[in-house]
């Protein structure tokens, strides 16, 4: 099929699953997934500048929220909480080949404008793109910018806690239980925010509504769908300001998708070295 075609497809897709319509602007994330092995160091960096100089270019037309590579998979930790217990493990939700990289949040018209953005994405040469419609949620508090450089003494480092849902369980738990969830996710963000903590938090639409981007010798290849198909699917997310990996950890243990999934911690890569190497837009 065509770029064109495959573009058209999706749309109609996503428009019967009901998803806006053209001219409807609407958050996506775009979740950049790649073998961390793959690059090498001056290809990385290469990497980091080509995509903040499109963040910029985005930013100029109004589309950019915020982005940011994560550090390597090997600094993550994974919560879960069972009988009221809390179970830390280190590493990421799942050992793959691939892993979860950096993400954009952006405000786009539809997804043909989406998947337009993914495909210009230099890891989607290596890797995949993943894009996931936004889903808002009413008592979050604004979402502030992610720190510009090196967080000043005692206000921390910005992590971001990605929420992993078994969607079975909430199935099983009842529509009645996924709103309280909500609400105490709501809850908590209101609180890091009083407190300092708060950058930005979001659940995401069902990974029905995923599609992924790869580009391969020049062409680029839509699917429909998520990354890869586990089990507990990534719902949400939130970037918080924490002094250490073990105070993230105590925000991601009182998440209540922590109870029904996994909530991963990763700390947010400083890109302000690079910032200055960045091509003005």
């Amino acid at each position: 099929m065509t770029d064109d075609g495959a573009t058209i497809a999706h749309e109609d897709i996503f428009n019967l699953r009901g998803g806006p319509g053209r001219g409807d602007a609407m958050k996506y994330m775009l979740l950049i997934y790649g073998a961390e092995d793959s690059w090498t160091e001056e290809e990385r960096e290469a990497c980091m500048v080509e995509s903040m100089g499109i963040g910029d270019e985005l930013s100029a037309r109004g589309k950019y929220l915020d982005s940011s590579p994560l550090e390597p998979a090997a600094t993550a930790a994974t919560v879960r909480v069972r009988d009221g217990r809390a179970m830390v493990t280190d590493g990421p939700f799942a050992e793959t080949t691939e892993q979860l990289g950096g993400f954009y949040i952006l405000e786009l018209e539809d997804l043909d404008e989406a998947i337009a953005v993914a495909s210009r994405l230099p890891p989607a040469k290596k890797g995949t793109v993943e894009i996931r419609p936004v889903l808002e949620l009413d008592g979050l508090p604004p979402s502030r910018p992610l720190p510009g450089g090196p967080a000043e003494a005692g206000s921390g480092r910005p992590f971001m806690l990605l929420c992993y849902d078994d969607e079975g369980a909430w199935t099983s738990a009842g529509e009645e239980a996924h709103r309280a969830a909500m609400a105490e996710a709501s809850a908590l963000a209101r609180e890091l925010s009083e407190a300092g903590r708060y950058v930005s938090a979001s659940p995401l639409h069902p990974t029905e509504l995923a599609t992924s981007v790869r580009v391969r010798d020049g062409l680029r290849q839509v699917t429909d769908g998520p990354f890869a198909e586990t089990n507990e699917v990534l719902g949400g997310y939130y970037v918080i300001m924490a002094r250490s990996r073990d105070e993230a950890v105590q925000v991601a243990s009182r998440h209540p998708g922590a109870r029904f999934g996994s909530v991963e911690v990763r700390p947010i890569f400083d890109l302000s070295a690079l910032r200055g190497a960045a091509p003005i837009s």
